[in-house]
């Protein structure tokens, strides 16, 4: 049986010392799912390179970026217009992070900068399927603020409302990170602390990184969402 072909639109460039000891947001996302039922198509849409159709791949994943979604980039607009097509496509899509928000603001939510300040380390989301809690790693201060219309609201939490979005059977966002490590996440922290991201905040974060979560399984679960 032929692999399926996931197309990557990388959103975002990590670089310097972190991308070099972790990789960049398209192997983080390849060593997540795996190389036994897929081949990957990396299109760099930050750089202005984008698919034709929606058809070209099998299933899509939109990466995380330090941009915001809100944020003045010509590569912004076309990709907003390709999600469209994607979600009408009824292609297995997955958003992620930035990917989730830039959906969003695609369908017609809106994006801001939270004033309440970061998200970062071990979060605790509950699905609004199941009621069930879920600790997954997120790294944020934007958010989707407001939903767009018609969109199911899977995954919240106090701090993040709409932390999951589901647009259709095929088509779904998170705002946090299934494919970051702990490693990776200790080493962000530890290069923005007191800079970017406040000492307690990042002290807080840093001291929950090895409590369980559940970074595994909704791995799992984005692997079978794009094999179908």
């Amino acid at each position: 049986m032929s692999k399926k072909v996931i197309g990557i639109l990388r959103t975002g460039y990590i670089g310097g010392p972190l991308g070099e000891a972790h990789g960049e947001f398209p192997e983080m996302f390849i060593e997540m799912i795996g190389t036994e039922d897929f081949d990957y198509r990396t299109y760099n849409v930050i750089d202005g390179e984008f698919p034709a159709a929606a058809e070209d791949c099998d299933g899509w994943i939109v990466t995380g970026s330090k941009h915001g979604a809100y944020e003045d980039h010509p590569w912004i607009p076309p990709l907003e217009e390709f999600i469209r097509k994607l979600v009408a496509s009824q292609q297995p899509t997955v958003g992620i992070c930035f990917g989730h928000q830039i959906m969003a603001q695609a369908m017609g939510g809106t994006v801001e900068k939270l004033d309440g300040g970061w998200g970062i380390g071990p979060q605790t989301y509950t699905e609004k399927d199941t009621g069930k809690e879920v600790t997954l790693l997120a790294f944020h201060q934007d958010q989707v603020i407001t939903p767009p219309p018609g969109v199911d609201i899977t995954h919240s939490s106090e701090f993040c409302v709409h932390a999951g979005l589901r647009y259709s059977e095929t088509c779904f966002s998170l705002q946090p990170h299934p494919e970051h490590t702990r490693s990776f996440v200790k080493d962000l922290i530890d290069e923005r602390r007191g800079s970017i991201i406040p000492e307690d905040v990042s002290d807080r974060a840093l001291s929950l990184l090895n409590d369980a979560n559940d970074q595994s399984e909704y791995g799992r679960r984005i692997h079978d969402a794009l094999k179908g």
